[in-house]
């Protein structure tokens, strides 16, 4: 591999952890706009392991900001992040998967200095990334679920 190519794939590496990091970054703010920006047009999430929907961007970013109130902290790690370019037959590099762990904890909403009990969930995502004119952008995520604490007190939210 010539220096130019080696420089281009650590390039693609880092934008595409951005990308994912962008991802995190979005649910937990509450950024729904953002979220939707990191899809292509024809883009999907599946949350079905984890109790939610799957569908286009637009649709599963409704369905998020909906369900995701109750909750007044999230903050979803996302780790162990494996890349691999060009997956697909005679792929010219424009394509990416990630295969990543994530661990969640959030804290269920409550009156101010509540305190609220926490809800953790892990497990795996799975995106497939595009590269576009406007840079790269998720394809596909993918969410399973493998487990899930729930709260000590109250109802199990899923």
């Amino acid at each position: 591999m010539t220096q130019r190519a080696e420089f281009a794939t650590v390039r693609d590496r880092l934008a595409v952890d951005d990308l994912v990091t962008a991802y995190a970054v979005a649910v937990d703010d509450g950024d729904w706009q953002a979220y939707r920006g990191l899809f292509t047009a024809d883009g999907r999430a599946d949350y079905r392991s984890a109790g939610g929907i799957e569908g286009d961007a637009e649709r599963v970013a409704a369905w998020l900001a909906e369900s995701l109130t109750a909750f007044a902290v999230r903050q979803h790690l996302i780790v162990n992040r494996q890349v691999r370019f060009g997956v697909l037959d005679q792929d010219s590099g424009d394509t990416a998967r990630v295969r990543a762990d994530y661990l969640n904890p959030m804290r269920l909403a409550g009156a101010p200095g509540s305190t609220a009990p926490d809800l953790v969930c892990g497990g795996r995502c799975d995106f497939g990334l595009l590269r576009t004119p406007d840079g790269w952008r998720l394809r596909e995520v993918v969410v399973r679920e493998k487990w899930r604490r729930p709260p000590a007190e109250g109802p199990a939210v899923r």
